[in-house]
């Protein structure tokens, strides 16, 4: 990971054209090739990035990136006040705890309680940048990709919409689609889940522990 601290201007050519008028700001570069423009407000969310597989360019004064649609961010460097490089490591994901641990393992022993005819591929599959939960194979011929969560809320639909990307790299997982699982899914999470192709499920615990027929609700 790369962390530039500097005042610069930005630019953004693609599907329309923005642009960030001089400031201090920090750039942030991660392993996977993402650039991201942040302020220090906003909470986590950038003002500007670029989302890979994209190409970095890096000049003495001007940073270019480009993704393979055309698009372009232009990072105008007027002054560098940091650059920290430093190597982050592979990422093991969010700790499950106890609940959520049970819950994998009822679930990888009766994956039907996810949904009819799912069958069990592989548990803690490794995708490059942390183990989903369940690899599962459906009824309809895909593979599916199943996040376990206590409590369903948005970062676990980004964090299984991040698994998806890197599992979707596999010639061998195609088709593949994503289920997030939890005794209740928020609704904001259900809602970013649908915009985004990814299904979800609620499940009862007590039925699982009991081996009861569940009946979840699958979007």
């Amino acid at each position: 990971m790369r962390l530039l601290i500097a005042t610069c201007s930005v630019t953004y050519h693609g599907r329309l054209t923005a642009h960030l008028p001089r400031a201090k700001r920090l750039v942030l570069v991660k392993a996977d090739g993402s650039v991201s423009i942040h302020a220090d407000d906003r909470a986590y969310k950038p003002l500007n990035w670029m989302s890979p597989p994209c190409t970095l360019d890096i000049g003495p004064t001007r940073w270019v990136v480009r993704n393979r649609k055309g698009e372009t961010l232009t990072i105008d460097v007027e002054e560098v006040h940091a650059d920290v490089h430093h190597e982050l490591g592979p990422e093991p994901g969010l700790a499950k705890d106890g609940v959520e641990l049970e819950l994998q393992g009822l679930l990888a022993a009766n994956p039907g309680a996810i949904e009819p005819g799912l069958s069990l591929v592989a548990r803690e599959r490794e995708t490059g940048i942390g183990p989903v939960d369940l690899l599962c194979h459906g009824a309809d011929g895909t593979f599916v990709a199943v996040e376990v969560k206590r409590h369903g809320e948005i970062d676990g639909v980004e964090q299984l919409q991040r698994y998806l990307h890197f599992l979707r790299q596999d010639a061998r997982l195609h088709p593949l689609r994503g289920i997030l699982v939890a005794q209740r899914v928020a609704p904001q999470a259900q809602v970013l889940a649908e915009s985004r192709g990814i299904g979800w499920v609620e499940v009862d615990y007590d039925e699982l522990r009991g081996l009861e027929p569940s009946t979840p609700t699958l979007f």
